[in-house]
């Protein structure tokens, strides 16, 4: 029989899914704070009574993630070890009847736009008052920030704007605020997050203010760099490029899933473009900005994917030598555009068109890093992990890009702080390097002069 714990009320917020998600849980986070909360983010403990996970619910694996991890706290809940399981973000978006009628166990689910009732029923009022107030999960020195919700593009795979809505953007004075309170806290790089950057502006400004925003950013004392997330190929602001050149705050550095290249495909996915407007574009990235690092991701499998519709892609894959790529698996989406289509591609040929474009941008990427060799590049370190520091240079993003790694036995590193990194040494993803000036270590606390 089920009991109720002793435990003073404490909320352990659970996040999956992409750096959109991370941001509205530290939104969240931060208005339970304000409203006097003990609240915490993935406790290592895991003893919070209340637990609000917030899920993903864009493809096949992470629905899978969400639907294990709410099961998992909703038995926990059932043995009396947590008293209240509530449940948002997209999963519970697109299939809350689903989810109520399966897992009933669950107290209440929430979609992704009812934070002020989630807040509600944790005995907690929405502040209004809070732009830019979020506990950051994130290391110290750099953060995710969203300049728009939601997404008008009609990709026939995606099923984002079913989860998401429509297209909204942030006022730019309430970005650039939020981005002095994340200075004002020790953050040094902002990572700009959006469904689609390239539409940043179009409702509220009627033009693409991407740019603009880009310049306003850039004034703000004690953010160093500024990097660009999932931006949309077609109509892309070319203005932004000029901001690229021109301001050194703003990363050479483009985060631009591009999907595939073949033109019927592309018409099929709903992309607005072609393989030579899109190879077009990519040569006027580098045209402009020569130093600029373009990662990209791309979908094998889609419904009608022909083995020399793939074979195009992996060529053109070899052609353009992109900086950072990753590839994923067509995901059958019920009530997308794709989902009427049959989904024809056998999920082995899937797995294999995956692993054959990854090794080709191993090979890729392997080449492009034996030319940092010699070279002195400014990284920003993020941690240390066992015996090395890792680090990053303008060209990578946390988690899913390149690492610089020193180490730890020869070199002291303080975390969050900008290094000249001299490359000695290169893998396919990773960069060994010494570090130019040398950073004294700490004295410890036994050791100091009284």
């Amino acid at each position: 029989m089920r009991t109720k714990t002793i435990k003073k009320n404490k909320i352990n917020v659970v996040t999956l899914g992409c750096s959109k998600n991370i941001y509205d849980s530290e939104v969240l986070m931060g208005q339970l704070k304000a409203n006097g909360k003990n609240v915490v983010h993935e406790d290592e403990n895991d003893d919070g009574n209340i637990v609000v996970i917030n899920t993903c619910g864009f493809i096949g694996k992470a629905k899978e993630e969400s639907i294990d991890t709410i099961l998992h706290y909703a038995n926990r809940k059932e043995a009396g070890e947590i008293d209240k399981v509530f449940v948002s973000g997209c999963l519970s978006e697109r299939y809350k009847p689903d989810l109520e009628e399966q897992i009933p166990n669950v107290d209440q689910y929430f979609g992704t736009h009812d934070l002020p009732n989630l807040l509600k029923v944790l005995e907690a009022d929405y502040k209004h008052e809070l732009i830019g107030e979020r506990l950051t999960t994130t290391p110290k020195h750099y953060a995710y920030l969203k300049i728009a919700e939601g997404c008008d593009r009609p990709c026939s795979f995606c099923a984002i704007p079913l989860m998401r809505g429509k297209h909204v953007s942030t006022p730019i004075e309430d970005i650039v605020t939020e981005a002095t309170k994340l200075a004002e806290k020790g953050i040094k790089e902002i990572m700009l997050i959006a469904q689609d950057l390239t539409y940043y502006g179009l409702d509220i400004y009627k033009k693409r203010a991407l740019a603009d925003l880009l310049e306003a950013l850039a004034k703000v004392d004690g953010i160093e760099w500024i990097r660009m997330h999932y931006a949309f190929p077609t109509g892309f602001p070319m203005d932004v490029l000029e901001v690229m050149k021109r301001e050194p705050k703003v990363c050479n550095y483009l985060d631009i899933p591009l999907q595939h290249i073949n033109t019927e495909l592309l018409k099929s996915m709903k992309r607005g473009t072609t393989h030579e407007k899109t190879t077009a574009l990519i040569h006027k990235f580098r045209e402009a900005v020569p130093e600029m690092a373009i990662r990209t991701t791309l979908i094998v499998g889609y419904p009608g994917e022909t083995e020399e519709m793939f074979q195009e892609l992996k060529d053109w894959v070899e052609e353009m030598r992109f900086e950072r790529l990753g590839a994923f698996e067509y995901s059958h989406e019920e009530n997308t555009g794709a989902y009427v289509l049959e989904d024809d591609v056998p999920a082995e040929v899937k797995f294999k068109r995956v692993n054959e474009i990854m090794e080709v941008q191993s090979q890729i990427s392997w080449e492009l890093n034996q030319e940092k060799i010699g070279k002195t590049f400014r990284c920003l370190f993020d941690r240390k992990d066992g015996e090395y520091f890792y680090g990053r240079t303008e060209s990578d993003s946390p988690d899913v890009d390149n690492d610089v790694i020193v180490d730890a036995k020869e070199h002291y590193i303080k975390i969050g702080e900008f290094i000249d990194v001299k490359i000695h040494d290169a893998g396919d993803y990773d960069l060994h390097g010494t570090p130019v000036k040398k950073q004294e270590r700490p004295v410890p606390l036994n050791q100091r002069k009284k």
